[in-house]
Order: structure tokens, then C-alpha cells, then sequence
């Protein structure tokens, strides 16, 4: 059974980065999600090894602020578009050239933004995000505030109280993830129509939280749309997610 394995960096501003691998082969990035990490979101669920049973490596950044990278408090650590930064420090630090890259929520959204800086991936993996969510990142970053400005004063069950108990498990540090709000930046609908290479759109059928995932693949030109069961927070549990992922990259 493959093992990941585990490596650090030095970002731009020597902020000290974490990147987990796994398998050997066709290079492929898959970002994580708020609030969590590449162990949450790719490892744990056996994402990342049926994938890298493919016969791909699989490298998977933890972002600023999350997992095994550095969490800084201060707000000059997350200029606009850090994450982008960081994940195209990490391609140049393992001398990527013909690579894929996916990621989930706001790991897509940060895949989204490499692509726009001029990042040239052969394939690209749209996770647990939709159109909205990349037109307009100021209504998820205020309702995230709203949850690290609020913690211990959700009532249960609510979609705040969710979350708050998911920061939790996964251990983040309040008084880092307040300021990477600030970083994100919206994408334009002209630059997300001029992604012109083949993006697997796959999200939880319940999943509206950063809107249509079917229209941002409807927008994009070699865009697919691929519905797998659960919610924003369920669908990355499942072994459908992966299975989705895997199939798209066996037939390309």
C-alpha cells in the first residue's frame, strides 16, 4: 500500500509551505478546501491513492495557514492571491512542465486563479465549487468571517455551527484564517470562458454553498459536469468523489 510522504518549502516571502505526495508518474496538484487540509480532503478518503493507482503523483499542498504549513497572525502574510502564489511557487520548486491541477472549494477556486495568472496545466479538476462562487468570493469570505468573529454562539445543527465544529476537528488557528479572507480575489466571467482546456466540474448533488457547479461547466469550453452524492461538507467523504475524478483522468 502507497504511503504519502511529507516536504516543506519556502514560499516567496519565506513563509514555510507543506506538500504531501503519493504515487509516482503524470504529475497532478489537488488543493484542499477552508478549513481543512490534503490529509482531510484527499488522503484520509482514498482519493489520493486511487488516483495515484492510475499511475499518477499526486501532490497535494497544504495552504498557508492550514495542515503542516506555517499560520501566520499577520494580515501582510495574505496579499490578494496568495494561495495562487504559493501553489505556482510549489510548481516552479518541483520543476513542474506538463502537469495537472484540481482542487476543492476553495482549492478550485485557487486552481481557478493559477489559471488566470497564466498557469498552464494540461487537465484541470473543479471541485465542490460553482459559478457564483468565483464571480462574488466576498459573500462566502463574510459568511466565513461571520464564523471565526463567532465561535461558540451557533445553535446547533446550523450550517455556522457546522462549520465551527469542522475548524475544530481539523485544528485551525482562528487568528490566521481571519486574514487569508482577505486574499481572495473574484474571477470575471470572460476569464473563467477563456479556460479552454478540459476541466471535470464534479460536485455533491446538494451543493449549491458557492452555487452552480452545472453552469460553471456549461461556461467553460471543454467544461464537464459531473454530479456525485452528498452536500458541500459530505461529498468530499465519499468514495464517489474520487471514483468521479479517477474515471475522468483514466479516459483522458
Amino acid at each position: 500500500m502507497l504511503t504519502p510522504t511529507t516536504h516543506h518549502y519556502s514560499a516567496a516571502d519565506g513563509t514555510t509551505l507543506a506538500w504531501h505526495e503519493i504515487g509516482g508518474g503524470r504529475p497532478l496538484i489537488l488543493i484542499h478546501g477552508l478549513f481543512s487540509s490534503a490529509d482531510t480532503n484527499w488522503i484520509k478518503f482514498g482519493h489520493a491513492a486511487r488516483i495515484a493507482a492510475l499511475g499518477y503523483r499526486v501532490i497535494m499542498p497544504d495552504l498557508r495557514a492550514h495542515g503542516d504549513s506555517a499560520a501566520p497572525h499577520d494580515p501582510a502574510c495574505y496579499p490578494p492571491d496568495i494561495l495562487a502564489e504559493d501553489a505556482e511557487a510549489l510548481v516552479a520548486q518541483l520543476g513542474l512542465g506538463d502537469y495537472d491541477l484540481g482542487g476543492y472549494s476553495l482549492g478550485a477556486r485557487t486552481a481557478v486563479r493559477m489559471l488566470v495568472r497564466g498557469a498552464e496545466p494540461g487537465r484541470v479538476i473543479l471541485s465542490g465549487m460553482g459559478y457564483q462562487g468565483l464571480l462574488d468570493t466576498g459573500t462566502r469570505a463574510a459568511h466565513f468571517r461571520r464564523i471565526l468573529t463567532g465561535i461558540g454562539t451557533f445553535q446547533r445543527g446550523t450550517p455556522e455551527w457546522m462549520a465551527e465544529a469542522f475548524l475544530k476537528t481539523s485544528g485551525g488557528d482562528p487568528k490566521a484564517l481571519l486574514p487569508l479572507l482577505d486574499s481572495f480575489v473574484d474571477t470575471a466571467a470572460a476569464d473563467i470562458a477563456a479556460i479552454d482546456r478540459p476541466v471535470l466540474v464534479v460536485s455533491g448533488a446538494e451543493d449549491d454553498d458557492n452555487g452552480s457547479s452545472a453552469a460553471l461547466a456549461e461556461l467553460l469550453p471543454q467544461g464537464r459536469y459531473v454530479e456525485v452524492p452528498g452536500n458541500h461538507m459530505s461529498a468530499v467523504v465519499k468514495p464517489e468523489l474520487g471514483r468521479a475524478m479517477t474515471e475522468w483522468l483514466g479516459a483522458a
